[in-house]
């Protein structure tokens, strides 16, 4: 499945580079949901509410009770997590709260689980420099998400895993890092981060991976209704 992504930050669509820096704004999130209306599932992220510095609550909400959605940023309290699922999300995704020093956050990933069901959780395995990050991609850990892809497999219902390192940049994404990733687990797979060429999108489809997709979109790099044909395309399970 191909995603496209509504960032969010100030009260604007935007794609940032790395995390960071502000790249450019997108339209409108009414005209944002027209233009993505040929996908079954968006994915939304709440970047003030993952950098602790505010939310943009009402957008999120008009998007979730709009389109499919899986809405990210700042879920760090089950609370947060259920507040989502009230407005519409179909799943939630939890990076920073999933992970304490040392591993799995498993307390906080059990009490989420319980409350919103493991099937509508997915767990951010953001990485740079071959180590996930977390608090906005601020904070470097010493875990790699392959060591701790099963021991997170109870608790959700896939992983999304971003590329950090090209994240926003347009320079193609790490193909054979995906291949590791989705040969060390059998839940569903989301790869981001960096995913440039159509080339790139058929390679993680092909491995069973979905491909969440944002500045290659919005700079025009991917065509929109060349993505939704792909999508729609039949794949071998």
């Amino acid at each position: 499945m191909i995603l496209p992504c509504i960032d969010l930050m100030d009260g604007k669509v935007v794609q940032l580079v790395q995390g960071r820096e502000k790249a450019l704004e997108g339209d409108s999130p009414e005209e944002m949901l027209r233009r993505f209306a040929d996908f079954p599932e968006i994915q939304v992220i709440d970047l003030d509410a993952a950098l602790g510095r505010g939310s943009n609550d009402v957008i999120v909400e008009f998007l979730a009770a709009r389109a499919a959605t899986r809405v990210g940023g700042g879920v760090r309290t089950v609370e947060r997590a259920l507040q989502l699922i009230r407005q519409g999300a179909r799943k939630v995704i939890v990076g920073t709260s999933a992970f304490q020093a040392g591993g799995p956050n498993t307390p906080f990933l059990e009490a989420l689980a319980a409350e919103v069901g493991p099937e509508r959780v997915i767990i951010a395995l953001d990485s740079k420099g071959g180590c996930i990050v977390v608090k906005g991609w601020r904070e470097a850990t010493a875990l790699q998400a392959e060591e701790v892809l099963h021991r997170l497999e109870p608790y959700c219902a896939g992983f999304l895993c971003t590329y950090v390192d090209k994240e926003g940049m347009l320079q193609g994404t790490d193909l054979p890092w995906f291949r590791r990733l989705r040969a060390a687990t059998a839940h569903e797979l989301t790869a981001a981060g960096g995913i440039t060429t159509l080339d790139e999108v058929r390679a993680l489809l092909a491995m069973n991976v979905h491909a969440a997709l944002g500045m290659a979109i919005y700079t025009g790099r991917l065509d929109l209704a060349e993505l939704a044909r792909l999508n729609r395309e039949p794949r071998s399970a």
